[in-house]
């Protein structure tokens, strides 16, 4: 159990260090035939910064308490 809050935490680290990320498609404009316009869509996935202390609680429960037996 200790090794899964490790990677709990450390997987939290990294959420509250990158807040998110992006990512580029492709969506077709115009189709007329051979002729197709296309642009590149910039989308974003954010989340909180709340999730990331919530995970950091979490794992830190799994460290402390999930070594009792």
């Amino acid at each position: 159990m200790q090794k899964t809050g490790l990677v709990i935490l450390a997987i939290d680290i990294v959420s509250i260090i990158f807040r998110g990320f992006k990512y580029i498609t492709r969506e077709k404009v115009v189709d007329i035939g051979e002729v197709q316009i296309t642009r590149n869509k910039e989308n974003t996935v954010a989340w909180s910064p709340f999730v990331g202390v919530a995970v950091m609680v979490v794992g830190g429960g799994i460290l402390l308490f999930g070594a009792k037996k």
